[in-house]
This record gives structure tokens, C-alpha cells and sequence, in this order.
């Protein structure tokens, strides 16, 4: 055996590397983890108001001349903000949603390695904790804010969230306008009566004992709701003060998020997938279009889906099977389409729309007849069926990615709300309601345990445990929060958009922590996220319905 020679440059080396290794240790795991990410790397700088103060949580943003691409990053609590490294070329820096302080921008910066940018300093126009009600700072401010400055009690603000909380369009687009009576009268009749989206045809319900329209709502609850909207937003109703929420901190400012603008003025996005090359797939709700975004350059590339005529056009729901091929389904002409990104070519077959969930084995899994179904990609027909006794059938359908699970919510069932959970393999079916009574399941997937998530337009995340066969409901800090679906990523953390709110959540459920990523624009839209499982660490994306794509990308 050959002996290890002795010196005094060993023992110093061992001595120097323990120390080094004591000293880490040493440092508390909160300083640990703030050390630079590969993410980073780029253009940074300091943001502060005209006093000097350093600001935490807010929004800096660079727009690529070239691509139109919006890089967004967050202060921390020493004011300091770090770009991830972007492409050289000119860029406009500007502070998205400054609320309380004045609109800064610079049409014009250089952007090349990393760069330190000048100090930012923003001036306040209005000294107060209430902000004046100009046109300028209401546009900045979420649907959740804008309802919970509104005068009015509890019971009439949830009214108008569970009424309102699952349309295409902000609440600030109805409440920035004035009606009477009359006009309220006319306007509520119409959307909670009439199907959503394209309003052209009075709503059928799923249930055929339920008489009663109005998104679950009881005539007396209707006319509460008018009483509502009469009250705040009648001819002589003024905007009081407004209070913003408060500005991210801590995890909520660790974050990159980039918005991908999409080249159709109509394009209204639904369902995102990525694929294995990293390129991003949406379907378009309201006209022919499948479209494929590489996240790299920002080019999106579009295939026309062929038209059914006399029906509206427009897809749904979007998954990719192990082939590689696209599946999706046509929202109003009820049809199952494949797209081949090989060769362009798109086929379709009648007889299945809504969502629906893809399983390994290429089969599809939905509800159909009061009864779980299993279907043919090929026929669109079922081949298994397996009744339920409860529920009539589920809106959202989730297949997890083993395919051992089956899970599905409805929000819009009157006499069950809550989630159905399926084992594919024992064949055991659990339908089990919500505590809340109103947290609308809708949307969602199966974590690696095999619990099922289900997001809800009551704004809460509804989680059937597997091995209890029982429904937990978690609520968001944030209020008037919305959810119309929910995804857990590898870890078991738990992704949903809030759709009123104008962030993402992300919540840990072994810890409760809840992590709200605030966005540039006061939207969010978000008819499903996709979680990129193999990113580190996880990111998220969604297609935000008013024409573009959104990544979230935390540090942490």
C-alpha cells in the first residue's frame, strides 16, 4: 500500500478547508440562501424614493426593442434588483404598476453583459395611505383590490365574486361604468343567464332538476347582487379613496417573470404544454389557431385548425402525448383534434370537447352519462364507463402521470360541490363535497402522492387526500382571490393563478407557507398553468387570456 506522505502543506490545506466548512455552517441558512442564482447575472441597480429610502418589492421591468419580450424582476429590502443575462440590444426600463409614485420610464437603454443601471429614484404624488381614485392609479390596480375598496358587506362582495368569478373579462371593466336600475337589471340578466364567453345563446343547466340560472345563485341572491351593484355603481356613485395591497417581501420578490406577447390582437389563450424541445403550446378560445411559442426568440408559429361550419371556432383543452403529437378539443363544435408538429397536418373527430385528461397509455378520461368514461383517442367514444352516485359529472378531469389516478371537479353542479377521485386501478370512486359549500372546484391535477388539487372559483384549493379519503380546503391570504385550476409540481407544492388577484400562488402544503408572485400587469387571466418539472428550480407557465404568455421563474 502506498503511504501518504506527511507535510505541512497538508495539515494547513485540511485545517484551512474545516475552517471553511465551519465558517459556511456558521452563517444562518437564511444568508446562505440568498447567494447568487444561475439565473442571474445581468443588468442591476437600485431603486429609492426621492427621501432616500430604499424600496422593497418594487417591479422593474426591460422591454426588448427587437422581440417586445418583458423581463420583469423585484426589489429586495435593500432596494437592490439583478436581470437574468438578455440578449445585447436596446430595451425600455420602466417601473410597471408604480401606484403611489410617478410613471418612470426610459425609452432607450443599452443592455450588454451586466451592466450597473443608474439609481432609480421615484417621486410619491400623494403623500397618504389612501390614493386618489384617477383614472391612472385604478388601472393599475387588481379586481381583488378594486372589490375590496368597494363599500358593501361581506355577504354582497362574495356574491358578486362567486357570480363574476369565472367570466373573460376584469371586474374594473364593468365596475369603471355606471347604470341605473334598469341598466343593472339588464346587465346581470344577461351575464348569469346567458353562456359565457360568447353571450348568444341563454345558459342550459348540467342539472336537469336545476330551473334556476345564474351561476349557482338563488333568486334571492340575484336580487341581493343587483341591490349591490345599484348601490355602489349607480348614476351618482363616486370612487372613494383607494387602498392598494401591500407590495411583495422576502420569497415573493425572488423572481424572474417574463411575458411573451402573442402576434394576434384576438388571440385568447387557454391551455399552455410544453414540449420536449422547450417550445410552448397554446390553444386559442376564440378562433382557429394552435399556436407554438419558442420561449428563445419569441417567434410563435400557428397552425389553422379547420372549421366546422355553423359553429363558433375555438379550443379548449391541450395536452401532448408520448408521440409527440398535440391533442386538443374544440370548445364549441364538441370535437377532439390532433395536430402532427411534424407535418402540420390537423385531424378531428365529433364528439368531445371540454376538458378532459390524457393518460400514459393514450387513452382519455373524462365524464360522460353520469359516469366516469374511459375513451378511444381513435372514436372519441368510450370503452369503459363506471357510474357515480353522486355527482352528475365533473368539469375539470385530471389523469395523473403514472395513470393510476383519476380526479375531477364541477363548479357548477348545484346539489354536489366538491371533488371526484377515481383509483384506476382498484377501481374505487370517492365523491366528496366541500366543507365551504361554495369553493367551486373546477380545474386541477394529482401530486406524486396520488392526492388530488382542484382550484375553485370560491377561492380556495380543495385537496382530496388519498390515503383519508378526505377533502382539506386551504384559503390564500390575499382576499377575493379566484382560482379556476390548480397544479402540483414535482415537490408537491401546489401552483394556482389567481385569476382576480393578478399573481400566482404557490403553496407548500407540509409547511402552510403561501408564496404570491405578483404580476406587471393587473391581470391574470389564467385558465391553466403548465409546472416545468425539469427546470431548477420549478417554474411555471400560463397563457393569459388577454394575448400573451407568462413564465414564472423563482430563484428560490
Amino acid at each position: 500500500m502506498k503511504r501518504r506522505r506527511f507535510s505541512i502543506s497538508n495539515v494547513l490545506s485540511t485545517g484551512i478547508s474545516l475552517w471553511l466548512t465551519i465558517c459556511v455552517l456558521a452563517v444562518p441558512s437564511s444568508l446562505r440562501a440568498q447567494t447568487k442564482s444561475p439565473l442571474l447575472g445581468g443588468a442591476s441597480g437600485i431603486v429609492k424614493n426621492g427621501t432616500g429610502a430604499l424600496l422593497e418589492g418594487m417591479m422593474v421591468q426591460l422591454v426588448s426593442h427587437k422581440t417586445a419580450i418583458r423581463t420583469t424582476v423585484f426589489s429586495d429590502q435593500n432596494g437592490r434588483f439583478e436581470f437574468p443575462k438578455l440578449a445585447a440590444g436596446w430595451y425600455t426600463l420602466r417601473i410597471p404598476r408604480p401606484l403611489e409614485f410617478r410613471t418612470y420610464q426610459k425609452d432607450s437603454v443599452w443592455v450588454e453583459g451586466s451592466p450597473q443601471i443608474e439609481e432609480i429614484v421615484l417621486e410619491r404624488i400623494h403623500p397618504g395611505e389612501f390614493l386618489p381614485p384617477t383614472p391612472e392609479i385604478m388601472a393599475q390596480l387588481s379586481d381583488s383590490e378594486w372589490l375590496f375598496n368597494l363599500p358593501g358587506t361581506g355577504y354582497e362582495k362574495k356574491l358578486f365574486s362567486n357570480a363574476c368569478g369565472s367570466g373573460c373579462h376584469t371586474w374594473h371593466q364593468s365596475l369603471r361604468d355606471r347604470f341605473d336600475e334598469k341598466g343593472w337589471a339588464l346587465m346581470t340578466n344577461r351575464m348569469m343567464t346567458y353562456a359565457t364567453r360568447l353571450l348568444i345563446e341563454p345558459r342550459t343547466s348540467r342539472n336537469p332538476n336545476d330551473t334556476e340560472a345564474g351561476f349557482g345563485l338563488s333568486s334571492e341572491e340575484q336580487n341581493a347582487l343587483l341591490k349591490f351593484l345599484q348601490r355602489v355603481r349607480g348614476p351618482n356613485s363616486e370612487f372613494q379613496p383607494m387602498k392598494a395591497f401591500p407590495r411583495p417581501k422576502g420569497a415573493a420578490n425572488r423572481v424572474i417573470i417574463t411575458e411573451y406577447e402573442l402576434p394576434r390582437f384576438d388571440v385568447r389563450p387557454h391551455d399552455v404544454v410544453g414540449d420536449k424541445d422547450g417550445n410552448i403550446w397554446y390553444t386559442s378560445n376564440r378562433n382557429p389557431i394552435i399556436g407554438k411559442l419558442d420561449p428563445r426568440t419569441g417567434v410563435v408559429k400557428e397552425y389553422k385548425v379547420p372549421i366546422t361550419v355553423g359553429k363558433h371556432t375555438g379550443q379548449h383543452w391541450l395536452d401532448i402525448g408520448k408521440d409527440g403529437k398535440i391533442v386538443f378539443t374544440e370548445t364549441w363544435s364538441n370535437n377532439l383534434g390532433v395536430l402532427d408538429p411534424r407535418s402540420g397536418e390537423i385531424s378531428k373527430i365529433p364528439g368531445m370537447g371540454g376538458n378532459k385528461g390524457l393518460a400514459p397509455d393514450g387513452f382519455i378520461w373524462g365524464t360522460c352519462g353520469g359516469a366516469i368514461c374511459k375513451f378511444d383517442p381513435k372514436t372519441a367514444k368510450p370503452v369503459e364507463k363506471y357510474p357515480l352516485k353522486r355527482a352528475t359529472g365533473t368539469y375539470g378531469n385530471e389523469v395523473s402521470a403514472d395513470g393510476r389516478y383519476f380526479a375531477g371537479g364541477d363548479p357548477w353542479q348545484r346539489d354536489f360541490d366538491g371533488v371526484v377521485w377515481m383509483d384506476l386501478q382498484t377501481k374505487e370512486i370517492y365523491e366528496v363535497e366541500t366543507h365551504s359549500q361554495g369553493g367551486d372546484p373546477s380545474r386541477g391535477g394529482i401530486d406524486p402522492e396520488g392526492n388530488a388539487w382542484i382550484g375553485g372559483r370560491g377561492g380556495t384549493l380543495s385537496m382530496f387526500d388519498r390515503k383519508t379519503h378526505q377533502l382539506r380546503e386551504f384559503t390564500p391570504p390575499t382576499p377575493y382571490l379566484t382560482f379556476y385550476e390548480a397544479k402540483p409540481d414535482k415537490n408537491g407544492e401546489v401552483w394556482a393563478g389567481a385569476q382576480r388577484g393578478a399573481r400566482m400562488v404557490r403553496f407548500n402544503p407540509k409547511t402552510d407557507r403561501w408564496i404570491e408572485y405578483q404580476f406587471p400587469e393587473p391581470i391574470s387571466l389564467n385558465w391553466r398553468t403548465w409546472v416545468d418539472n425539469s427546470s431548477t428550480p420549478v417554474s411555471a407557465w400560463y397563457g393569459e387570456h388577454n394575448g400573451y404568455i407568462v413564465h414564472i421563474q423563482p430563484l428560490e
